[in-house]
């Protein structure tokens, strides 16, 4: 069987602390979160009940017609990606994950992708005469469509917090011109 394409992240070690400046405002955060997650479900709802109002409303006045008066336009949501993993860096998105590995030394972490997976591998092993400890650490996360593994980056905090940033591709709009071949 041939060799998956395999390639290694380097681990850029940093004298900083992603408990201090991520998680020193976490309950404003989380309230802010919650409210934005409260008014998409209201709005959510409320388009619901507009669009079986109006489906009903469409259905029974048309009687020899096929499809109601008013078919709802399609939405495009791609343009609207909202999720704790992505965030803005200039005019592009970047995928962010971050991983606790305090329990490593930063020669036991390994961070690599295979084809389209970026896997993250740790391994501790001590043995005494008294005692034996062994720990292992691994996360697999499928990366999106696009994504250049080449461009992917890691870096490990101080208190242990194994931060992975892959650039996403840019978002093409819905709208695509086709060139015409004159003969």
């Amino acid at each position: 069987m041939a060799e998956a394409n395999k390639r290694n992240i380097p681990i850029k070690l940093g004298d900083f602390s992603v408990i201090d400046t991520e998680f020193s405002s976490i309950r404003e955060r989380f309230d802010s979160e919650m409210r934005k997650m409260e008014e998409e479900m209201a709005k959510f709802r409320h388009e619901l009940m507009n669009r079986e109002a109006n489906f009903f409303e469409s259905t029974s006045s048309t009687t020899n017609s096929a499809l109601p008066s008013r078919v709802p336009k399609p939405q495009n949501y791609v343009s609207d990606i909202s999720s704790p993993l992505i965030q803005d860096e200039g005019d592009n998105k970047v995928l962010k994950l971050r991983f606790d590995v305090s329990q490593y030394a930063p020669e036991e972490i390994v961070v690599k992708t295979v084809d389209q997976k970026l896997l993250v591998h740790a391994k501790h092993e001590e043995k005494s005469d008294t005692k034996s400890v062994y720990r292992e650490y691994n996360r697999e996360f499928l990366l999106p469509k696009g994504v250049n593994p080449e461009s992917i980056r890691s870096s490990l905090s101080k208190d242990g917090v194994l931060t992975v940033d892959a650039p996403l591709p840019a978002l093409t709009a819905g709208e695509t011109l086709i060139p015409i071949a004159h003969k």
